[in-house]
Order: structure tokens, then C-alpha cells, then sequence
């Protein structure tokens, strides 16, 4: 018994779900009906999509150990349904992660923030919703996460010193950067992976996100103004009213003025910031307008890292290590990508797929169209709490997913939103995530 009580349960990785639901895919073809749809080009949305009514039972052909070893390579080379490969989505989330890496080197943001912070101070009603917004622009940009923590201790004594608490900080932080990820409108590692993955380009249905993204970043600058309003008038009110003697002792300490001191944004920082916004901007045209995809899309961002270590002044040395340091870091998602991609290998190999789509289809079948968008609300939702990584589950989760809206008459970008809503709600709350542990701590 006493080395029972040693014992304690680690969730498994999303590689280890990925894998094993590859392997039990993998079993199924030998035991699963086994079919196919006849498919046939439709004009309106520019594809092949299966034909109702037409499914058909075909003759099994069972995956076995090889396969399954050889799916998750496969997964990046596979004949592509959507607009790319594997391999050129996890090659774009590298090169793009080594851009951020060297902008983050050159110091624009946070400087750019603390000086924002600084120059609000005396208005203190207004760094909430100015401040969300920042956060949210990160979020929505490129999926702005762990990178907060950097924020808390510059962030935490300009609200006590504002005469709110701890909790308005963290609040701002984690409420700002998560409802943008939500309502993410071009974040490469969730909605342009979900948006190739459902076989359609991230730019469509970026109204609606836009418009998700703004009801949802008022609704939460609401939220906080309201609260911070109220413990502003009564600490005694607050949260963490227990902890404000020891949060101004450890926090405000030292300082030489309410604000805090920051260094300057120099105009090398202030020329970073630029390119780092005209980049997605440059990068919604691209796509949009010019036809651009992954290939043109890494080249811009590998560009535009150039440019930013070029303004940063930041060196030759130092620009290698942090784009090779930063794209290490999303070496993970981009392998992800191959793993849970190559679960839909041994499905379309094993003829699966549209057995499941068959399946679907007689659920969903005369369903109104927002009966069945929040079904997959709530089916992305459930899903996120096991597939904590969000590129891993827009690659699981699209290719069964969005086809079904072609057999309810959705449009597949509402089911890409409805994945990025589900799973953006999930990590505002979920306490494995260590961006909620270690905002709160």
C-alpha cells in the first residue's frame, strides 16, 4: 500500500494518444466494414466531395505492424486531400517559429509593452482594454501562450499600484492572449493547420473570426473593467485580498515610481515592430489575393526574420541561434502534425474513412445547419481536454470533421471556427495547460 500512494497518474503526451489511436485505427481494418463513396468535383466550393447516397461496401484491406510504423512517415508525404502536404505545413511552422524567435530576441515586444504600460499609467481605466487588445493581436496572430509569462512581473505591480490586485493582472494576460487565440483569424499552428487540414484555405471564414474575436475580447474587457472598478473601490472585495500586504512588498519594493521604469522603445525596436506587423499583414494578401500557400508563406517569413535580425542589429550569431533555438522549440507541433496525419493514412488505406463518414452522415442526416455546427462544437470541445496540443487536434480532428458539412450544407470554414472555439474555451480553463498554472501561481 505504501508504494501505491507513491505511485501517481501522468496524462500520456499527445504523441502517446496519437499513437495509440493510430495503432486502434490500425486494428480496426482488420475487423471494420470496410467502403468507399463515389466522389465527384463540386463546382461551388472547387473540390471533390464524397456523393450521398453512393457509399459502398468494398473488400478489407487490414493495416498491419508495418503500416503502422510507416504511417506517421507517411503522414508527411501522403497524397494530399487539402491545399499542401505535411511536410510544407511542419516546414512553415518551423520557419515561422524561428521569426518569432528572432523577433523576440531584439526585445520589441516586451519593451514595446512596458513602455505602452508606462505611458497609460495615470489612466489606469484604459490599460485594461488597450493592453487585452495587445494580448489578443498575439493571440490571434500566432497563438500568443507561453510568452505571456514574461508579462506577470511587469504587469502585476502597475495594477497594484493602480489600486487594483493580482488577479486584474493575470486576468489581462491570460483572458487577453487566450480569447485571441479563440477567436484566432490567421495563427498558423491552429488555424491555418485546421483550415489545410479541412481542405480549404484559412482565409475563408476569417470574417466571422474576426467578428468572434472582437464580441469576445469586449465581452472579457467588460468582464475585467467591471471587477477591477470594484475592488478599486473596495480591496476588502478582491480575490486575493489576503495577499495584497505580500504582493506590494514582493512587487512594488524598490521601485522608484508607481509605473515602473522601462528602458526605451529604440527606433531599431520600433522598425522590428513594424515588420512584424506588415509580415501577416503581407501575408493575409498573399493568400487571399495572390493565390500564396506554404511554400510562399515560409519564404516570407524567413524574409521577414532576416529583416527583423537585420533592424534588431542582433548579429550574425545570434540571429542562427535564436531561429534554430526558436524553431527546436516547435519541433513538437510540427511532429505532430506527421503522427496524427498518419492516423488518417491507415484510415484511407484501410478504407475506413468514409465508412466513418457514412456513419456520420446518417447522424447528421436532415439535422438543421446550427444544430450541426454545435455538435461539432461540443464534440471539438470534449476532444480538447485529450488532445491537449492544438495543432494535433485540428489535424486529428478536420479530416473527418469538415466533410461532414458538405453533407449538411455548412460551410467547412465553420467547422474550422468551431474547432478553434472549442479548443480556445478549453485552454482558458484546462489546468494541465501551464500557461493557466503558471499565470495563477
Amino acid at each position: 500500500m505504501d508504494k501505491l500512494k507513491g505511485l501517481s497518474f501522468s496524462f500520456p503526451t499527445a504523441y502517446t494518444i496519437l499513437f495509440l489511436l493510430t495503432a486502434l485505427v490500425a486494428l480496426g481494418t482488420w475487423f471494420g466494414p470496410a467502403g468507399q463513396y463515389q466522389r465527384a468535383f463540386n463546382e461551388e466550393i472547387g473540390r471533390e466531395t464524397p456523393v450521398p447516397g453512393t457509399y459502398a461496401r468494398v473488400d478489407q484491406d487490414p493495416q498491419g505492424i508495418v503500416e503502422l510504423f510507416i504511417a506517421p512517415i507517411a503522414g508527411f508525404y501522403s497524397p494530399e486531400k487539402g491545399t499542401a502536404q505535411a511536410i510544407d505545413v511542419a516546414l512553415f511552422v518551423l520557419i515561422i517559429g524561428g521569426f518569432l524567435g528572432v523577433v523576440y530576441r531584439t526585445g520589441a515586444l516586451d519593451v514595446g509593452i512596458a513602455r505602452l504600460m508606462q505611458a497609460m499609467f495615470g489612466h489606469q481605466q484604459w490599460i485594461i482594454p488597450i493592453l487585452m487588445a495587445a494580448f489578443a493581436a498575439g493571440g490571434t496572430t500566432y497563438g500568443m501562450a507561453e510568452e505571456t509569462l514574461a508579462f506577470y512581473a511587469i504587469l502585476i505591480p502597475v495594477m497594484i499600484a493602480a489600486g487594483y490586485d493580482s488577479s486584474v493582472a493575470a486576468a489581462v494576460i491570460l483572458l487577453g492572449a487566450g480569447i485571441g487565440t479563440l477567436g484566432s483569424t490567421i495563427n498558423p499552428f491552429a488555424t491555418v493547420i485546421a483550415s489545410d487540414a479541412a481542405d480549404i484555405a484559412f482565409t475563408e471564414g476569417i470574417l466571422i473570426r474576426f467578428v468572434l474575436l472582437f464580441l469576445g475580447w469586449l465581452a472579457c474587457v467588460l468582464f475585467v473593467m467591471r471587477y477591477a472598478a470594484r475592488v478599486k473601490r473596495d480591496p476588502s472585495l478582491s480575490i486575493a485580498a489576503d495577499q495584497r500586504e505580500e504582493l506590494e512588498a514582493q512587487f512594488t519594493s524598490g521601485r522608484d515610481d508607481a509605473a515602473g521604469n522601462s528602458a526605451a522603445l529604440s527606433c531599431r525596436q520600433k522598425l522590428v515592430l513594424v515588420i512584424f506587423a506588415l509580415t501577416f499583414g503581407v501575408m493575409i494578401w498573399g493568400v487571399s489575393i495572390q493565390g500564396w500557400w506554404m511554400a510562399e508563406m515560409s519564404a516570407l517569413c524567413l524574409a521577414a526574420a532576416l529583416l527583423a535580425g537585420i533592424a534588431g542589429w542582433v548579429g550574425e550569431k545570434a540571429f542562427a541561434d535564436s531561429f534554430v533555438n526558436a524553431a527546436r522549440y516547435l519541433l513538437g507541433v510540427a511532429l505532430i502534425i506527421g503522427i496524427a496525419r498518419g492516423i488518417v493514412v491507415v484510415m484511407d488505406a484501410g478504407k475506413m474513412t468514409d465508412t466513418i463518414l457514412y456513419a456520420a452522415e446518417n447522424l447528421v442526416s436532415g439535422l438543421p445547419s446550427v444544430v450541426f455546427i454545435n455538435g461539432v462544437l461540443v464534440v471539438e470541445i470534449a476532444m480538447s481536454f485529450l488532445v491537449l496540443s492544438s495543432s494535433g487536434l485540428a489535424v486529428l480532428s478536420m479530416p473527418i470533421l469538415a466533410p461532414l458539412a458538405d453533407f449538411s450544407g455548412v460551410e467547412r470554414s465553420l467547422v474550422v471556427t468551431a474547432y478553434q472555439s472549442g479548443s480556445g474555451l478549453v485552454n482558458l480553463i484546462t489546468p494541465t495547460s501551464a500557461v493557466v498554472k503558471g499565470g495563477w501561481a
